[in-house]
């Protein structure tokens, strides 16, 4: 079992940046890549950025060049610094993390970008 907690979510106004953090607690030893998803009103669940065991990443393409996912292994937590944000970038973000083949999911926390 792993829970993960995230943090850092807000209001901000376009252009501003935030970081998220979502901090792992359980099997962490097992858990290969973590990832961070965002949920928009009446949008389905899309996948937001990613970061493998092997030190991998990857990104939508909606949010490169503007956020960056890293993890620090000594606190096993990962972050996403968000960086010109934009109203589109409202939506709960949702930290995610894969251990021995199963998808553990924290609660979200919600970012809100204004005009």
């Amino acid at each position: 079992q792993v829970q993960l907690v995230e943090s850092g979510g807000g209001l901000v106004q376009a252009g501003g940046s935030l970081r998220l953090s979502c901090a792992a607690s359980g099997s962490i030893f097992s858990i290969s890549t973590m990832a961070w998803y965002r949920q928009a009103p009446g949008k389905q669940r899309e996948l937001v950025a990613t970061s493998t065991s092997g030190g991998s990443t990857n990104y939508a393409f909606s949010v490169k060049g503007r956020f960056t996912i890293s993890r620090d292994n000594t606190k096993n937590t990962v972050y996403l610094q968000m960086n010109s944000l934009k109203p589109e970038d409202t939506a709960v973000y949702y930290c995610s993390a894969v251990s021995a083949a199963l998808v553990y999911w924290g609660q979200g926390t919600q970012v809100t970008v204004s005009s």
